[in-house]
C-alpha cells in the first residue's frame, strides 16, 4: 500500500520562485533531515538552506495508513501531496448594515483565506480521538458531495458542522482553523477562501421584527459571496444558540416573538444557501439544550469538545514551553519527551523535567484549553523573578500557578452558588 504525506510550503510574499523549483529544493532538504510527522519547520540555516529567502515555513503532515508518529518520515518512499501558497496579509474586514433606527451595526467580519491571522492555528490545537483529522475528512466529503452534484434529497447533506462543549475548549478556534485548512487542501477546486464570521449579537435589533430582516440581509451578502464559484465560502456562527434559540422556550402568548422570527429566518436561509456547491456552515455552542432542535437536526456533524486529558495537556504545555525557550524567556535545556511516551506511562520517562511536567499535567485536569495556555504567563508573572529562568524552576512556578487557578475556580463557583440562592 502506497503511503502519502501532505507537505505545506508557505512562501514569503515577495517570493518569485517557480513551484517546480520549490518542490525540488524542499524535497532535498527534507530527505537530508530526520523529521517526525506533524512537524512545523520555521527556522532555517541562512548559510546552508538556499531556499531561505523565499520560504517562510514548512508544515509536515501525517503519513497515511500509519500510526508511527515517533518515527522520522522516509521522504524517499512516500508520495508527497504538495500545497504551496502564501498567506493573505490584510486581516479582518467588517461588513456593516443600517438597523431600523438608522444606526450602523456590524453584521459580520470577512477574512480572506489562507490568512496570516490563522497561521499554524490548526497545528497548535490538540485533541484526542483524531478529532481534527476526522473533522477535516467530514468537511472534505461534504464539499466533494456538493461539487459532484449529489442530490441532498437522496443523500442528506446540509453542509452544517456543529461543535459543542464547555467554554474554553477551542470550538471557535477549531472552526477557524478548519476553514483555513480546507482552503489549503481544496486549492485544486478553489483559488482562495473566505471566512465570514456572523456577529450573532448585532443581529438582534431593538426594533421589533427588525432582527429577522437583518438576518435576511446578512445571508443575502453571503449568497453574493457564493456567486463566485472559484472561492470557498466558510460561514462561522459562534454561539449559535443566540440565533437558533429553541422556539418552544421563546413562546409568549399567541404572537411570535422577535426571537422566533430570527430562528425562522435563519433556518430558511440555511435551507436556501446549501444549494451553493462552495459553501460550508460552521457553528459552535456552549449550551446545546438551548438550540432549536430543527437546527440541531440540520447539522451533518455534531462533535463534542471536552476538557483536555493528560496527553493533550502535555502537548499544550510543551508547545508553550518551546515557544518561551525560543523567545529566551526560559533557558534551553534538555528536550522534553514526546507525548507518545507520556501516554505509555511515567515509568519509562527518564527526563526529570518531563516527569515534573507530567505531574503538572495531572494536576491540571479539569482546566479548559484556554486556561491551560494562560498558566505559563501566570507562572512567569507571579512566581518568576529573573529574565531567563531555568526550565526546572519555571516548572515549579507552573505548578504553583495551576494550584492557584484551581483555588480561584473553586472560589468563583462558590460565589456564584451563593448569589443564586
Amino acid at each position: 500500500m502506497v503511503d502519502y504525506i501532505d507537505i505545506e510550503v508557505i512562501l514569503n510574499t515577495e517570493s518569485s520562485a517557480s513551484t517546480d523549483s520549490i518542490k525540488i529544493v524542499i524535497q532535498q532538504f527534507l530527505e537530508n533531515k530526520k523529521i517526525l510527522p506533524n512537524t512545523v519547520i520555521s527556522e532555517f540555516n541562512k548559510d546552508t538552506d538556499t531556499f531561505y529567502p523565499f520560504i517562510r515555513c514548512i508544515i509536515v503532515g501525517n503519513i497515511s495508513n500509519s500510526n508511527h508518529v515517533t518515527v522520522p518520515v522516509d521522504f524517499k518512499n512516500v508520495v508527497i501531496n504538495w500545497y504551496i501558497y502564501s498567506l493573505d496579509q490584510y486581516g479582518v474586514m467588517a461588513a456593516a448594515e443600517t438597523d431600523g433606527e438608522g444606526e450602523e451595526v456590524t453584521l459580520a467580519t470577512y477574512l480572506t483565506l489562507p490568512s496570516q491571522e490563522l497561521f499554524t492555528l490548526w497545528e497548535n490545537l490538540y485533541y484526542e480521538d483524531n478529532i481534527k483529522n476526522n473533522l477535516l475528512k467530514y468537511a472534505r466529503t461534504i464539499m466533494e458531495f456538493s461539487n459532484k452534484g449529489i442530490n441532498p434529497a437522496i443523500v442528506s447533506c446540509n453542509k452544517v458542522i456543529l461543535l459543542h462543549g464547555p467554554p474554553g475548549t477551542g470550538k471557535t478556534s477549531l472552526c477557524k482553523a478548519l476553514a483555513q485548512k480546507l482552503s489549503i487542501k481544496l486549492n485544486n477546486s478553489y483559488s482562495s477562501g473566505i471566512l465570514i464570521e456572523i456577529n450573532s449579537h448585532s443581529l438582534f435589533s431593538k426594533w421589533f421584527s427588525e432582527s429577522g430582516k437583518l438576518v435576511n440581509k446578512m445571508f443575502t451578502k453571503i449568497r453574493e459571496a457564493c456567486e463566485n464559484t472559484s472561492v470557498l465560502v466558510c460561514v462561522l456562527i459562534d454561539e449559535v444558540e443566540s440565533l437558533a434559540h429553541a422556539r418552544d422556550q421563546c413562546l409568549t402568548g399567541n404572537e411570535p416573538s422577535d426571537s422566533i422570527r430570527v430562528v425562522n429566518a435563519m433556518l430558511t436561509q440555511i435551507d436556501q444557501i446549501k444549494k451553493y456547491p462552495n459553501v460550508l456552515i460552521l457553528a459552535t455552542s456552549n449550551m446545546t439544550e438551548a438550540i432549536d432542535l430543527a437546527f440541531v437536526d440540520r447539522a451533518d456533524i455534531k462533535q463534542f469538545l471536552g476538557f483536555p486529558s493528560v496527553p493533550a495537556i502535555y502537548k499544550i504545555y510543551t508547545s508553550c514551553l518551546n515557544e518561551l525557550m525560543r523567545g529566551h524567556i526560559i533557558k534551553y535545556t534538555d528536550d522534553l519527551v514526546t507525548v507518545d511516551l507520556i501516554a505509555r506511562g511515567d515509568s519509562e520517562i527518564q527526563n526529570e523535567c518531563s516527569k515534573k511536567l507530567l505531574t503538572i499535567c495531572q494536576n491540571s485536569v479539569g482546566l479548559s484549553g484556554r486556561t491551560l495556555r494562560k498558566i505559563p504567563f501566570l507562572a512567569h508573572a507571579l512566581y518568576v523573578n529573573s529574565d531567563a529562568v531555568d526550565l526546572n524552576l519555571f516548572l515549579n512556578a507552573m505548578l504553583l500557578a495551576v494550584e492557584a487557578e484551581h483555588k480561584n475556580k473553586i472560589s468563583f463557583t462558590t460565589k456564584r452558588k451563593v448569589n443564586s440562592i
